[in-house]
Protein backbone atom coordinates (compact mmCIF):
# COMPACT_ATOMS: atom_id res chain seq x y z
CA UNK A 1 0.00 0.00 0.00
CA UNK A 2 0.66 3.41 -0.84
CA UNK A 3 -0.02 7.01 0.53
CA UNK A 4 -0.05 10.46 -0.79
CA UNK A 5 -0.28 13.25 1.19
CA UNK A 6 -1.92 15.89 -0.71
CA UNK A 7 -3.37 19.42 0.64
CA UNK A 8 -6.53 21.24 -0.69
CA UNK A 9 -5.60 24.48 -2.22
CA UNK A 10 -8.17 26.84 -3.42
CA UNK A 11 -8.46 25.94 -6.87
CA UNK A 12 -9.52 22.28 -5.98
CA UNK A 13 -12.47 23.63 -4.40
CA UNK A 14 -16.07 24.81 -5.59
CA UNK A 15 -17.99 28.15 -4.86
CA UNK A 16 -18.67 26.54 -1.79
CA UNK A 17 -15.08 25.65 -0.45
CA UNK A 18 -15.63 22.06 -1.04
CA UNK A 19 -12.98 19.78 -2.69
CA UNK A 20 -15.19 19.89 -6.79
CA UNK A 21 -15.83 15.87 -7.27
CA UNK A 22 -13.61 15.27 -10.18
CA UNK A 23 -10.16 16.99 -8.59
CA UNK A 24 -11.03 13.24 -6.73
CA UNK A 25 -9.86 11.57 -10.13
CA UNK A 26 -6.74 13.44 -10.12
CA UNK A 27 -5.60 12.73 -6.51
CA UNK A 28 -6.14 8.95 -7.20
CA UNK A 29 -4.08 9.70 -10.64
CA UNK A 30 -1.08 10.87 -8.35
CA UNK A 31 -1.61 8.53 -5.99
CA UNK A 32 -1.56 5.52 -8.40
CA UNK A 33 1.54 7.33 -10.55
CA UNK A 34 3.49 7.09 -6.80
CA UNK A 35 2.51 4.24 -5.96
CA UNK A 36 3.94 2.83 -9.13
CA UNK A 37 7.15 5.06 -8.78
CA UNK A 38 7.58 3.26 -5.47
CA UNK A 39 7.45 0.24 -7.07
CA UNK A 40 10.06 1.68 -9.50
CA UNK A 41 7.88 1.04 -12.24
CA UNK A 42 8.14 4.57 -14.32
CA UNK A 43 5.57 5.41 -16.76
CA UNK A 44 7.72 7.66 -18.67
CA UNK A 45 9.86 4.65 -19.75
CA UNK A 46 6.82 2.10 -20.48
CA UNK A 47 5.54 5.52 -22.91
CA UNK A 48 9.28 4.89 -24.74
CA UNK A 49 8.57 1.67 -25.14
CA UNK A 50 4.74 2.56 -26.91
CA UNK A 51 3.23 0.85 -23.80
CA UNK A 52 0.77 3.12 -21.38
CA UNK A 53 -1.43 2.86 -18.68
CA UNK A 54 -5.03 4.07 -19.34
CA UNK A 55 -8.52 4.41 -17.28
CA UNK A 56 -10.43 1.97 -18.28
CA UNK A 57 -13.54 2.15 -15.59
CA UNK A 58 -13.85 4.13 -12.33
CA UNK A 59 -16.54 3.73 -9.62
CA UNK A 60 -15.96 6.27 -6.99
CA UNK A 61 -18.12 6.94 -3.86
CA UNK A 62 -17.88 10.80 -2.77
CA UNK A 63 -18.64 10.14 1.27
CA UNK A 64 -17.89 13.12 2.72
CA UNK A 65 -16.45 16.72 1.48
CA UNK A 66 -13.15 17.53 1.67
CA UNK A 67 -12.51 21.52 2.46
CA UNK A 68 -9.93 24.47 1.56
CA UNK A 69 -6.69 23.67 3.49
CA UNK A 70 -7.58 20.13 4.41
CA UNK A 71 -4.61 17.51 4.47
CA UNK A 72 -5.74 14.66 3.16
CA UNK A 73 -3.99 11.06 2.37
CA UNK A 74 -4.71 9.16 -0.60
CA UNK A 75 -3.97 5.35 -0.13
CA UNK A 76 -3.54 3.27 -3.05
CA UNK A 77 -2.97 -0.69 -3.55
CA UNK A 78 -3.51 -2.79 -6.34
CA UNK A 79 -5.94 -5.52 -5.20
CA UNK A 80 -6.39 -7.93 -8.86
CA UNK A 81 -4.15 -7.97 -11.95
CA UNK A 82 -4.78 -9.79 -15.83
CA UNK A 83 -2.73 -10.01 -18.37
CA UNK A 84 -3.71 -6.62 -19.51
CA UNK A 85 -5.12 -4.85 -17.01
CA UNK A 86 -4.98 -3.79 -13.13
CA UNK A 87 -7.42 -3.35 -10.34
CA UNK A 88 -6.62 -0.10 -7.95
CA UNK A 89 -8.79 0.18 -4.71
CA UNK A 90 -7.95 3.93 -3.31
CA UNK A 91 -9.28 5.85 -0.33
CA UNK A 92 -8.89 9.60 0.64
CA UNK A 93 -8.62 10.10 4.41
CA UNK A 94 -8.82 13.64 6.24
CA UNK A 95 -6.15 14.04 8.78
CA UNK A 96 -8.25 13.61 11.59
CA UNK A 97 -9.16 9.68 10.09
CA UNK A 98 -12.22 10.44 8.02
CA UNK A 99 -12.74 8.53 4.65
CA UNK A 100 -14.28 10.76 2.49
CA UNK A 101 -13.97 9.49 -1.14
CA UNK A 102 -12.78 5.77 -2.35
CA UNK A 103 -12.52 4.86 -5.52
CA UNK A 104 -11.97 1.30 -7.75
CA UNK A 105 -10.07 1.68 -11.03
CA UNK A 106 -9.90 -0.85 -13.84
CA UNK A 107 -6.36 0.40 -15.48
CA UNK A 108 -6.04 -0.91 -19.38
CA UNK A 109 -2.15 -1.39 -20.60
CA UNK A 110 -2.36 -0.55 -23.87
CA UNK A 111 -0.06 -0.08 -27.09
CA UNK A 112 0.06 2.90 -27.81
CA UNK A 113 0.90 2.75 -31.61
CA UNK A 114 -1.75 0.47 -32.20
CA UNK A 115 -4.46 1.50 -29.57
CA UNK A 116 -5.20 -1.70 -28.65
CA UNK A 117 -5.04 -3.89 -25.03
CA UNK A 118 -1.82 -5.34 -24.11
CA UNK A 119 0.01 -7.50 -22.34
CA UNK A 120 1.43 -6.13 -19.27
CA UNK A 121 5.81 -6.54 -19.17
CA UNK A 122 6.26 -9.95 -17.45
CA UNK A 123 9.24 -7.67 -15.46
CA UNK A 124 6.32 -5.29 -14.06
CA UNK A 125 3.62 -8.46 -13.14
CA UNK A 126 6.66 -9.57 -11.48
CA UNK A 127 7.02 -6.56 -9.16
CA UNK A 128 3.09 -6.08 -8.72
CA UNK A 129 2.72 -10.08 -7.65
CA UNK A 130 5.48 -9.45 -5.10
CA UNK A 131 3.90 -6.24 -3.87
CA UNK A 132 0.47 -7.15 -3.81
Amino acid sequence: MSTLAVRIYYEDTDAGGVVYYANYLKFFERGRTEFLRELDIQQDTLLDKNIAFVVRKVEMDCLKPARFNALLSVKTQITGHKKASLIFQQEVFHENGELLCQASTLIACVNLQKMKPAAIPAEIIEVIASAC
